[in-house]
């Protein structure tokens, strides 16, 4: 058997290929903590944080899809298809979710933020490995955090908005939305969860860090 030839960003794993993935960029939410400012459309580098979302997560997938709920125009000038919750009141990442797994057409969802600029381009490669690996409903980075503790080692966290989920769960997640539900947590501790660790020594300390705020994405700016 031959390897894969070399690129950027490496094939999605064993089990899983790329083009059986389909991407969403989860930008639907209020930003509060930026002003109510819509995050997505905020510049990083010049560029809007959901554009450097669809850019490094295209090339990890077969497709992209954006959740938005407002200035729909300006996030389908990306290029890719933009839906809004189909739950009222910003009912938070799982309503984006929802949305996303109800128009998957590939076997498997891969989900991001739109705040967090730096995901490694090898994310649905290892969440892919992992989920085949222990045969799971979903994979999740659990990625490090730095402890409060001055001089303590950084913790693994889990990070649930970064997850790749079998879209055979679209029906469980509109049961438990259905009944009221919104806490990612509580929704995924009813499947089988595979946490996959991103720290790995060359792995950046800072790939999964997210700029809630217009300080924060400044400063994230000048850490790179």
């Amino acid at each position: 058997m031959t390897s894969a030839p070399q690129t950027d960003a490496p094939p999605a794993s064993r089990g899983i290929a790329a083009e059986h993935i389909t991407g969403l960029i989860l930008a639907g939410g209020r930003g509060s903590r930026m002003g109510g400012i819509d995050k997505g459309l905020q510049n990083f580098n010049g560029i809007p944080l959901a554009m450097h979302a669809l850019l490094r997560l295209g090339m990890q997938v077969g497709e992209v899809m954006i959740n938005a709920n407002r200035n729909l125009a300006a996030y389908e000038s990306f290029g890719a298809p933009v839906w809004p919750d189909g739950l009222a009141d910003y009912a938070g990442p799982l309503a984006g979710f929802l949305t996303g797994l109800e128009r998957c057409e590939t076997p498997f969802m891969l989900t991001v933020p739109c705040d967090s600029p730096l995901f490694p381009l090898d994310l649905a490669s290892r969440l892919a490995e992992a989920l085949v690996a222990s045969d799971a409903d979903i994979a999740m980075v659990s990625a490090p955090e730095p402890s409060r503790n001055p001089g303590a080692p950084a913790m693994l966290r889990p990070q649930p908005v970064f997850c790749l989920l079998r879209a055979t769960l679209l029906e469980s997640l509109v049961r438990f939305t259905q009944g009221g539900g919104r806490k990612i947590d509580a929704w995924t501790a009813s499947h089988r969860v595979a946490l996959v660790p991103f720290d790995r020594p060359d792995d950046p300390p800072n790939a999964f860090a997210n700029a809630n705020t217009l300080a924060e994405l400044q400063a994230l700016e000048r850490a790179r």
